[in-house]
């Protein structure tokens, strides 16, 4: 499956992701659910977007570059090898998709979507403006839940009108111990910890997350609406990593009670534990052409099924 990434929009084919889970999100599929990974607040409930932001006191991340979405939260991100002329792309979690929850082993690809994104300020005091969707790229809740959306707008557009750059999305897998912040657009607050270890597999009810990264407590004890805040490491200000899920009440692999699975199979639940999910896999699956091709050799990204 090919799809052009960030460059105007063109698509092509070839043959043609709680906080995953912390709240509550309406799905036209599945329903109603619950979940921190997803931390999602009740549904019809718009951001209180007057309150005051919140800073994390130990890291210079500000709100720049952060929105805010109905239900979750969200970054405008580049790639590296994005132009200030390419199509703007914002990311979030694959659960916060306006579609509901995505099936285990799918992927939503390139399907036309109207969303609307909240850009804050970097203080976190107002609202810049809105951002508009023109599709889904990419969106998947199989081995990491994340999602990017493809703008109206470049980034030269995005930047002319409200002189506000995108965050980069990191081309390398992070390290532990790595100093981190956690930008909430929904909450307009920062959590600040560090990168506690990675998770070989991570399970909640039907879902299977890969190398999920764990965080340090106290300080990214994160909540409903929080979910598809970038993971921002405080050094290098690059995105590397999506929040989106975390056990609410030391349930065992269940819905909102993620659970931990070692490569010999054990399972370790960690009570109030939050994760975050991989996002450098897509570097794996663009061709030269900054065109995302799922089918490339070591691309780790799930394909669509054929429905």
């Amino acid at each position: 499956m090919l799809i052009a990434l960030a460059r105007g929009g063109k698509s092509m084919t070839s043959r043609s992701i709680r906080l995953l889970l912390i709240g509550i999100v309406l799905s036209t599929s599945v329903g109603l659910q619950n979940a921190h990974a997803l931390p999602l607040p009740p549904p019809g409930q718009e951001p209180d977007l007057s309150i005051e932001a919140s800073f994390a006191p130990d890291v210079a991340v500000d709100f720049t570059a952060i929105v805010a979405l109905n239900n979750c939260s969200g970054s405008l991100v580049r790639l590296t090898t994005s132009l200030g002329t390419d199509e703007a792309m914002v990311l979030t979690n694959g659960h916060c998709l306006e579609g509901g929850f995505v099936s285990p082993g799918q992927a939503v690809v390139n399907k036309p979507s109207n969303r609307v994104f909240k850009l804050l300020s970097s203080d976190g005091k107002k609202v810049l403006g809105t951002l508009q969707a023109r599709r889904i790229l990419y969106g998947t809740m199989t081995n990491t839940d994340m999602a990017l959306y493809g703008l109206t707008e470049s980034y030269d557009a995005i930047e002319k009108t409200y002189s506000v750059r995108p965050l980069t999305i990191a081309r390398n897998h992070s390290a532990s111990d790595r100093r981190i912040a956690i930008a909430s657009g929904y909450w307009k607050r920062i959590y600040s910890c560090s990168i506690d270890t990675f998770i070989n597999e991570l399970r909640e009810a039907n879902w299977i997350w890969k190398d999920s990264i764990r965080y340090s407590k106290p300080g990214c004890e994160t909540i409903g609406g929080t979910s598809g805040s970038p993971i921002i490491d405080a050094e290098t200000y690059e995105v590397i990593g999506v929040n989106n899920t975390g056990n609410e009440d030391g349930g065992r692999c269940t819905m909102n009670n993620p659970c931990e699975v070692d490569s010999n199979g054990n399972v370790t639940v960690v009570p109030q534990a939050s994760y975050g999910q991989q996002i450098y896999w897509v570097y794996d699956c663009l061709d030269s052409g900054n065109t995302l091709d799922l089918s490339r050799p070591g691309c780790l990204l799930t394909r669509p099924k054929s429905q």
